[in-house]
């Protein structure tokens, strides 16, 4: 089960946050704490800040579960442009140059790890351990033949 975080109005550039949004996009929660936690984008204390958010509002909706068993990731994150601030600033000859103050709208899921979003590494892995699976459980072993 997936949980959303929504973080609205931040004032910086949209530009700047999906700097640091493509830092943790599809990364396991733990690294993308990690990440966030050393990265010197300002930015990134914000995402780090929605990122627990999100994590607190998948604990609510997963009481019976733990979060360090249930193998995180940032499944989605987007970036959205937000409101502009328009200011002038005084230029030569009496005239004003327009400065566009841009904010940003976050979106942040977390859930489980899709199979579409693993890396054929992961995949193979993946298909590795079920073969071994089934290997060791069928009844077809030479010592019960």
């Amino acid at each position: 089960m997936e949980a959303v975080a929504k973080l609205r109005n931040v004032p910086t550039s949209p530009r700047k946050m999906r700097l640091v949004a493509n830092l943790v996009r599809g990364k396991r929660v733990t690294q993308a704490l990690g990440l966030l936690r050393f990265e010197a984008n300002s930015g990134a204390e914000k995402v780090e800040k929605l990122l627990l958010s999100a994590l607190a509002n998948w604990q609510l909706k997963n009481a019976d579960e733990r979060i360090e068993d249930a193998n995180l990731y940032v499944t989605e994150i987007m970036v959205d442009e937000g409101r502009q601030l328009k200011r002038l600033r005084p230029a030569p000859q009496g005239r004003g140059h327009r400065i566009r103050k841009r904010s940003n709208h976050i979106t942040l899921t977390v859930g489980p790890q899709r199979e579409s979003q693993m890396t054929k590494k992961e995949i193979n892995a993946m298909n590795r351990a079920m073969a071994s699976f089934d290997a060791a459980t069928s009844t077809d072993t030479p010592a019960n033949a």
